[in-house]
């Protein structure tokens, strides 16, 4: 009887043994299909949370919890018998030393090139070429890793032609770099370190039986990883101290720090086991579709890189369930994470549609449409009200000033007429800054411009024209290089048919110079005050109180602008007494680059000065003399080929960056609102029931953007690390790279942009923001030669949105480039220019001539 039971029982204990087996099996291929899933979405999870302010914090925090994470991990697989041992997919141990550890050699490679990749995201952000790993390993792999090269011949279907194909892999690679970055030779460049450190890594962490080098030994990352960790984390520790010590200890939030830390050790622990699964080409895989599912839609420039990104990040995850074993079970279910870059897709494509869909319909009341209306009827009023006879311009002259016209007045009205000006009488930039100088003596000019230039510390040149035809002749006490002004003014004077003897001062920085203090507080002695890097807000409109106000903003009725802060005025616009707000929005203004500061009744010669400054205007040499400058016909293109966006690049110039203080100078005030950078709510106008009012959205459509710093400097260090991890840059573009947009932004430097006339001469519409003024002022009339934007550029987003997205507001911007461009080849030509400087000259040759008294004027 007992034998018969044993012999009963010895089929149940088989198939006991068998459900054991095949549970066990089910159990070990459910965890590959999870490891894979859990590398991916943690992958995912680290790139989304991932910046180059946190990156080496994280990294350090990451190594330091990572074997701690493989124990805890270990500890929970021995507590379950089923799972106790994982073997490799391939069946192959790691190679060791004699002793059982591993290669000290192989160690350090992979610290250090841990410790490069930490290093390069830190300061470059992602890697560029990093799906470009893929084929190499799969190089790497067919001689050095023979064992586990794919030597069959793949199924024509996509996934494996990607994966175990080399020129598949390599044709994918390509597209997914494009979808990553636009053209950009010097980070393809820069990218092949951190490539070639992740071939490093992910090769000595390959398995292989094969006998190799006693110094350079693959080993299993589980077994090393406090040996590893030990190498690592003191690296990065010295890296962050250095980083302390030159530039002191970075600000960083310990939430997001742990977080991303957190998300960066569960990552390498299921990579390394999606890899003993599988092969560390799985890994590779996994982690470019990190890298790629969670690039930002709503930050995307073009539709077809957004489109490019989310395709390359499904063939990603395609690759990533097809190097996994055959028995993994419900590999299917991966493809839920196919969401992960499509959602956020989906979203935006709405998010777009709904914007457009809720444009304002009454185009007609739209600001830009009003604004424009009067605009244009102003310059035809500008044009039709020209003097055409000299008796008229000279009636005109005294009318407008309120004194006679210099001697030579009617030459130079010969000599405009003869090249056809389409300006005669509207020279007030010249006439009104010239008028308090005439409270002097004509002694008295020539004596202060002597005594200035010999006794003061100043970056002026003094310069004398002479001669007929007349010339030119400068210097300085300490430079010789006169950037271009000399042989600016011998052109100019060369085809003066006048005979000219004067001197002047000239200015050649960026940066304007003279504040003309009140009457009542003007002394004999001007003074120089170096504010480079210091505030100068209060320094410049501490006259504001003793000025006399002429401007006349009344419209009746007046325009609705709806809340938006739309240029309505150009010269209250730039007017720094009117508004308090602008002291720490401009560079100038809150920490200027170099500032010498000249207070005094003093003639001197700049090419931009803000409203309380009293340089004299003069057009800048620049805009002639630099070929990167000047507009050439060949590299502009029609207006239906152009890019329907807002381009501009440039460098972090217009002010000194300090601390925190760096995020409100302007042009990082712009490139940040065109990044969509930090969480802030748009101003739009919308249309419900035919009533237009502001609406507030967190939305911007990126794709109507192409902003970005191409250059951080001009800033302290911490400044300009802290600039360099905020922005997205691009690479350097050519000067002609704007005219392949519509809207084409110019904004301050130090001083005035020198790519504005260009950008007029192009068929590309511009979009302007300045405080200065400058000696064109008054011939380019804002809404119908360029479009004017304000300081806080509240209305920016509906002003670019309209102007792009609108069937009316694209042909407003198409007109605007065309009368722009019409009107500079009428007013800014070669002779504009000589016509302009000519009666500035005589201005300035009557201002000092000794024969002439004293004046009281007041030109308004």
């Amino acid at each position: 009887m007992r034998h018969s039971i044993s012999s009963s029982s010895a089929p149940d204990q088989r198939r006991g043994f068998e459900l054991q087996s095949t549970a066990l099996s089910q159990n070990v291929a459910d965890s590959q299909t999870w490891s894979a899933g859990a590398a991916l979405v943690f992958g995912a999870l680290a790139y989304h949370l991932s910046s180059r302010r946190l990156e080496l914090a994280s990294e350090l925090l990451c190594w330091t919890l990572l074997p701690v994470v493989f124990r805890i991990a270990k500890q929970g697989r021995n507590v379950d018998g089923r799972t106790k041992v994982l073997p490799s997919a391939h069946g192959l141990v790691a190679e060791s030393g004699a002793d059982g550890s591993p290669s000290t050699v192989s160690l350090w490679l992979v610290a250090i090139s841990i410790t490069i990749l930490s290093v390069f995201r830190a300061a470059s952000g992602f890697i560029v070429l990093f799906p470009a790993l893929l084929p190499l390993l799969l190089v790497g792999y067919r001689y050095l890793r023979p064992s586990l090269y794919p030597h069959t011949v793949p199924h024509l279907s996509l996934f494996p032609m990607v994966t175990h194909n080399t020129i598949g892999a390599i044709l994918y690679a390509i597209f997914a770099v494009a979808a990553l970055s636009e053209w950009d030779p010097l980070a393809y460049a820069t990218s092949v370190v951190p490539v070639v450190a992740f071939f490093v890594v992910y090769t000595l962490l390959t398995p292989q039986i094969e006998t190799s080098s006693r110094w350079l030994r693959s080993f299993d990352i589980e077994t090393v990883v406090w040996p590893l960790s030990l190498r690592i984390v003191p690296m990065i520790a010295a890296v962050i101290g250095r980083e302390a010590y030159a530039i002191g200890f970075p600000s960083v939030n310990i939430i997001e720090t742990v977080t991303l830390g957190f998300a960066k050790a569960l990552t390498w622990y299921y990579l390394s086991r999606l890899a003993r699964d599988s092969s560390w080409l799985a890994a590779a895989v996994a982690s470019t579709f990190g890298l790629l599912a969670t690039r930002n839609p709503f930050a995307q420039q073009t539709d077809s890189r957004a489109l490019m990104t989310v395709i390359a990040s499904l063939v990603s995850l395609g690759q990533t369930v097809y190097l996994l074993p055959k028995q993994a079970t419900a590999k299917l279910r991966l493809w839920a994470l196919a969401l992960i870059p499509l959602l956020p897709y989906l979203v935006n494509l709405i998010a777009i549609q709904l914007a457009q869909s809720s444009a304002v319909v009454h185009i007609e009341e739209h600001p830009v449409e009003v604004l424009i209306r009067e605009a244009k009827a102003n310059f035809e009023g500008l044009l039709r009200n020209q003097s055409d006879s000299y008796s008229a311009a000279y009636a005109e002259y005294q009318r407008r000033y309120g004194f006679e016209p210099p001697n030579g007045f009617d030459e130079w009205y010969r000599f405009a007429q003869e090249h056809r000006s389409p300006i005669i009488d509207d020279f007030n930039m010249i006439s009104e800054g010239i008028a308090p100088f005439l409270r002097l003596s004509g002694n008295e000019v020539n004596e202060i411009i002597t005594r200035v230039y010999d006794e003061l510390d100043h970056e002026l040149w003094s310069c004398v024209v002479s001669g007929q035809p007349a010339k030119t002749q400068c210097r300085h006490r300490t430079r010789t290089n006169d950037r271009n002004n000399v042989h600016f003014f011998n052109n100019i004077t060369s085809k003066i048919p006048t005979s000219l003897d004067l001197k002047f001062l000239l200015n050649h920085l960026d940066e304007p110079t003279v504040l003309i203090p009140p009457p009542f507080q003007q002394t004999d002695k001007p003074r120089i005050t170096n504010f480079g890097g210091q505030r100068s807000w209060e320094a410049l409109t501490k006259y504001c109180s003793s000025r006399k106000y002429t401007t006349n903003t009344a419209r009746d009725p007046p325009i609705k602008t709806y809340g938006l802060p739309f240029v309505t005025d150009r010269k209250l616009d730039i007017d720094l007494c009117k508004h308090a707000e602008y002291s720490d929005m401009h560079g100038l203004l809150a920490a200027p680059e170099s500032l010498r500061l000249l207070e005094g009744l003093v003639p001197v010669l700049s090419s931009g000065a803000p409203s309380t400054m009293g340089d004299l205007l003069y057009p800048s040499a620049a805009y002639l003399q630099e070929d990167r400058f000047r507009y050439h016909e060949e590299y502009d293109m029609d207006w239906d080929k152009k890019q329907n966006n807002l381009y501009w690049a440039g460098s972090t110039t217009g002010g000194h960056g300090y601390e925190v203080k760096w995020q409100s100078l302007h042009r990082q005030r712009f490139v940040s609102l065109a990044q969509n950078l930090k969480a802030r709510s748009f101003s739009y106008l919308r249309e419900t029931n035919g009533i237009i009012s502001q609406a507030a959205s967190s939305f911007l459509n990126s794709r109507l953007y192409d902003v970005a710093f191409t250059s951080i400097k001009q800033c302290d260090p911490k400044a300009c690390l802290a600039q360099q991890q905020y922005f997205e840059r691009k690479a350097w573009a050519s000067g002609d790279r704007p005219l392949h947009s519509r809207l084409v932004f110019d904004l301050d430097g130090n001083g005035i942009s020198g790519r504005y006339y260009k950008l007029l001469a192009s068929r590309s519409a511009p979009l302007k923001q300045t405080l200065l003024r400058e000696w064109h002022d008054e011939r380019l009339v804002p809404w119908v030669h360029y479009v004017p934007v304000s300081q806080g550029m509240e209305e920016l987003p509906e002003l670019v949105f309209y102007l792009t997205s609108t069937e009316s507001g694209r042909q407003r911007a198409r007109e605007i480039a065309e009368q722009g461009r019409r009107w500079f080849a009428q007013a800014f030509r070669d002779i504009d220019v000589v016509i302009y400087v000519y009666r500035l000259l005589l201005e300035l040759a009557r201002l000092q001539d000794p024969d002439r008294p004293a004046s009281q004027v007041d030109v308004g």
